[in-house]
């Protein structure tokens, strides 16, 4: 620690006291401070508290004469046990220390706890206001729960009676599986590991070791305010409305009312109680349906009894069967006493029958058809034969025909005889003089080969003034092949 006054009287009087920076006094100050306020617990009034952004939380903590700063560092926000509230009556602990940026005191809070039940009541009250606000503690969101349960799941500790007194009540009542989910149930860490437990069951999809519960039950012994304010916390209460399995919350006796029961699908004023709520009676069940079984035997012998006594009246009215088939019966002896003579004389009448048939078959009536056959067969087949040698004369005579106008009309016969075909340079048939340029290249096919050549020149122009025509001219000589020339 570092002393700040001066040493002597004198010494501050011939002005020799030693001058400090204001960071070094403020600093010794923080030093003094936090040396003799290592830790502290302190009651008062929360005002002015604000969450920065920064996840820090800054307030004034007050009485009825004095306010002191306080700041909850984002480390520690999270353990607390209650929410910081203006107004909220609170036990802090923490350290005291300075702030030499304002020349202010302030202490670094460490853990928070409401100071006696009326402040604890009142932030239940203002957490109610704002649940049923949202609408988690309305009717019409709860689920009904199964009538009968294949699987139970328990969320409580696994060592007090609560379990016991649980799983003793269900085994007499009804015959299923229950899973523990083991929690405790008192502390800072039981409304986390009840909200986990929760989460946990939902999330199970059966496919496992695990089997989906059908059924939930969050279950605690009674005890004080302070013990069952776990059971108050926003996120478990949150956690089990959005639960998808039905929930029967069983925390405390009767009279203990936490947050988690307004949630929930069903409130037990006990744990034996939520057993009891969640299972049927088997022996009750058995006894229901042996009575069912038992009155549905009654009924239907009742049935048969009033049906048994309307056939007997009606067949008072009837004839007797004996008196209905005696006719029919005196005509069956009848029949039957004369149906072997008439079988016999019936056999005898078909075998004379058979006798005059079979007199009359002989191989002859066979062999006569297929005989006719044969003679038609062969008079079609002398038919057929000139009847197929004529038909492939014409035949032979068609084909003739045909060559003979291939002959005529194919275009490489002229060629034979000294004419010439004149063919475009890309293979186009010359079809008439006009279509010829000076200076074109074409091809000449003649019979024994092709030539190239170039149309040369152009045709003369007629004159203007015909000539007259001589009265008569003699035809002029045709000339021979060999005085044609040669256009090559």
């Amino acid at each position: 620690m570092t002393d700040l006054a001066p040493e002597s009287s004198s010494d501050a009087a011939a002005g020799n006291a030693q001058a400090y920076s204001v960071s070094e006094l403020a600093f010794a100050l923080k030093r003094t401070i936090e040396d003799a306020y290592g830790f502290v617990r302190l009651r008062g009034e929360l005002s002015k508290v604000t969450f920065h952004g920064n996840g820090h939380v800054y307030l004034d903590i007050k009485d009825e004469r004095a306010s002191i700063s306080g700041v909850i560092w984002k480390g520690n926000v999270r353990s607390l046990n209650v929410r910081p509230e203006t107004g909220l009556e609170v036990i802090v602990t923490g350290k005291v220390t300075t702030y030499p940026g304002r020349s202010q005191y302030q202490i670094i809070i460490e853990t928070m706890e409401p100071a006696g039940v009326g402040a604890l009541l009142a932030q239940l009250e203002r957490l109610k206001a704002k649940l049923a606000a949202e609408g988690l503690f309305e009717t019409s969101r709860k689920r009904p729960l199964p009538a009968m349960p294949r699987v139970i799941g328990v969320v409580t500790s696994p060592t007090g009676a609560v379990i016991r007194d649980i799983l003793h009540r269900i085994r007499d009542r009804w015959p299923c599986r229950v899973v523990v989910w083991p929690v405790v149930v008192q502390g800072d860490q039981a409304a986390a590991q009840v909200r986990a437990a929760i989460e946990g069951f939902n999330a199970l999809d059966g496919a496992g070791p695990l089997p989906r519960p059908d059924l939930l039950i969050v279950a605690r012994g009674g005890g004080s305010v302070e013990d069952l304010w776990p059971f108050n916390d926003e996120a478990l209460a949150r956690a089990a409305a959005a639960s998808a399995i039905p929930l029967i919350s069983a925390v405390g006796h009767e009279t203990d009312t936490t947050l988690i029961d307004f949630v929930s699908d069903r409130r037990a004023p006990t744990p034996t109680a939520a057993a009891e709520i969640a299972t049927p009676v088997y022996a009750e069940l058995a006894a229901a349906v042996a009575d069912y079984s038992r009155r549905m035997l009654q009924c239907g012998e009742r049935a048969l009894e009033h049906r048994r006594s309307r056939l007997a009246a009606a067949a008072r009215g009837l004839p007797r069967p004996a008196d209905l088939l005696a006719l029919a019966t005196q005509r069956l002896d009848l029949a039957s006493g004369r149906l072997g003579a008439a079988l016999e004389k019936n056999v005898s009448s078909h075998r004379q029958d058979h006798l005059r048939v079979a007199a009359r078959l002989r191989p002859g009536l066979l062999e006569r058809p297929i005989q006719v056959r044969q003679q038609r067969l062969g008079a079609a087949a002398e038919r057929l034969a000139p009847a197929v040698h004529r038909r492939l004369e014409r035949s032979v005579e068609r084909l003739v025909a045909l060559e003979r106008q291939r002959l005529a009309l194919n275009p490489d016969g002229p060629l034979s005889r000294g004419f010439a075909r004149v063919h475009h340079a890309d293979g186009r048939l010359v079809r008439g003089a006009g279509l010829l340029k000076a200076g074109e290249a074409v091809k000449m096919v003649f019979a024994d080969g092709d030539r190239q050549a170039v149309v040369d020149g152009a045709p003369p122009e007629p004159s203007r003034v015909a000539a007259p025509a001589p009265a008569s001219r003699a035809p002029r000589p045709r000339p021979s092949a060999a005085d044609q020339g040669d256009l090559f």
